[in-house]
């Protein structure tokens, strides 16, 4: 289940990176970089902090055609796709909780200790969209958004603690996806983000 959410969400990412570089008016190049790298990137910097190698995409090279694809194709129905921006929040929302499960599934499969686990999870799960933000010149936004790295976060925890509590790994799962996807949902919903500081 975890992988085909996998696939789902590096699609979507990958598509929704292309949309931005096309906004940036990029060539087919820009789009299909921007695109792999919003899909791609939090996990092969997690994989190179945890010293974890091959990176992924280089082990399962068929991740790469995804995602150009995905891009491809949204960049050739950019118009039709507009209309669906909801339907990206949700598949950006499902990709951020999965991210998150499966870069903590990784960190924890080297031996790291269990904080720097979660805050593997969570850059698996927010990188790609940072790199594609700096990728774009403007600022990330994860950084001013609704809570996004939080609700990463928090899914990485809730995932690890169930996991040293002895809940089955099945359903340590189930549970941190939906738990983590109903609050990114909410968060988007009611717009909560945290306090911004202003200087006088």
């Amino acid at each position: 289940m975890l992988y085909i959410i996998y696939l789902v969400a590096i699609s979507a990412e990958a598509a929704s990176g292309a949309l931005m570089a096309m906004r940036r008016k990029m060539d087919l190049f820009g789009l299909a970089l921007v695109g792999t790298v919003t899909a791609l990137g939090g996990g092969s910097i997690r994989d190179v902090l945890l010293g974890h190698y091959p990176l992924g995409w280089v082990a399962h090279p068929q991740y790469l055609a995804i995602t150009v694809g995905a891009a491809m194709v949204a960049a050739l129905m950019a118009r039709w796709l507009a209309r669906f921006e909801s339907a990206f929040l949700l598949l950006d929302a499902l990709g951020l909780v999965a991210f998150s499960i499966i870069g903590c599934d990784v960190a924890a499969s080297t031996g790291a200790h269990v904080s720097v686990v979660i805050l593997m999870g969570m850059i698996t799960g927010i990188a790609g969209g940072l790199l594609r933000d700096i990728l774009c010149n403007q600022v990330p936004l994860v950084l001013k958004r609704d809570l996004y790295a939080t609700v990463a976060l928090l899914t990485g925890a809730l995932y690890m603690g169930q996991l040293h509590l002895g809940v089955d790994q099945h359903v340590a799962t189930l549970v941190a996806l939906t738990v983590g996807f109903c609050v990114r949902l909410l968060a988007i919903r009611l717009a909560l983000t945290l306090p911004v500081l202003k200087e006088r």
